[in-house]
Parts: structure tokens; sequence; C-alpha cells
């Protein structure tokens, strides 16, 4: 896991992204589709609106184990968070994160039974971040290029968790 300033990390290079590509397995095929996160703070789990019905569902029932990708290449930030999947049912939580974004994909409201929230808890991840502008990335790869041992320089990289 992450401690709580490496948690806060991750929340301030993911939080204005919004949407991450969230990787199931469809049988023996990984899946991506666009998720939307609801949250306004993270501790280590993510949350995303989901109908009941939805195909992702029945893939985490029968897996756990998803994936959540976000990237922002303006900024150079690119973010990989592996964790468990789990279909939740609770209404004070449903109530605490609905918003109008949220609403406009669900026109029968919160009150629908095909309602749910998808919880991911967070268990490794990775990220990158560019720490220079664009124009000194492309130098240091043209410089590693040149270089047969070297290699590009273009900011922070980090594993954690697992």
């Amino acid at each position: 896991m992450s401690s709580p300033e490496h948690k806060q990390k991750i929340w301030k290079m993911i939080k204005d992204i919004k949407v991450g590509m969230l990787v199931t397995l469809d049988h023996d095929t990984p899946r991506a589709r666009p998720m939307h996160l609801v949250q306004d703070e993270y501790d280590g789990t993510l949350w995303f609106f989901t109908r009941r019905s939805a195909e992702k569902v029945l893939e985490t029932q029968s897996d756990h184990d998803v994936c959540l990708s976000f990237s922002d290449q303006d900024d150079g930030v690119y973010v990989s968070l592996s964790g468990k999947a789990n279909v939740i049912d609770n209404r004070e939580l449903i109530e605490k994160y609905w918003n109008p974004f949220v609403a406009a994909w669900f026109p029968e409201g919160k009150d629908d039974p095909d309602v749910a929230l998808l919880e991911v808890k967070v268990e490794m991840g990775e990220h990158w971040k560019a720490k220079e502008s664009k124009a000194f990335q492309l130098y240091e790869i043209a410089k590693a290029n040149l270089k047969k041992d070297a290699t590009p320089n273009l900011g922070e990289n980090e594993k954690f968790g697992g």
C-alpha cells in the first residue's frame, strides 16, 4: 500500500484528470472503458457510479482484479493503479457522491435499483511525471539516441505497493 502522503500525491495527479480507463477481464480478454471519479479525496479507494446490469459488473464479479489508468499528456502525468473491484449498494454513499454529471447517466435518478457504486481498493501502482517541457523531453530522447548507453531522463517514475 502507500502512506497517507503518497496517497495525497496520487490524488493530486489524478483528481483533475477525473476520467480513468478501467480494465477488466472479459473471459480471458482485457477490456477497457472510461470511468469518471466521483469523490473529492482519496484514501486508497476509488469510487465510480455504474449500472448493476453493466458488463463490467459481471466481469468484476468473475475476477475482482482491475487496473485503472489515468493520463494527462499536457502535464506529462501518467498513473496506473491496480486493485480489487466490488459493486457496492450503499445508499448513504450513493447520496454523498450523487451529482448532476452522474444524474445525466441515470435518468431514473439515484433511487433506480440499477444504480450502484463500483469500489476499487488500490493495492499497487506506478506513476510517471515529466518534470520538464516537451522541448526538453525531445532533447533527452535525441541525446539518448546519439549515446548508445544512455536512456532519456524524462522525469519521475515510482512504483508502490504489491
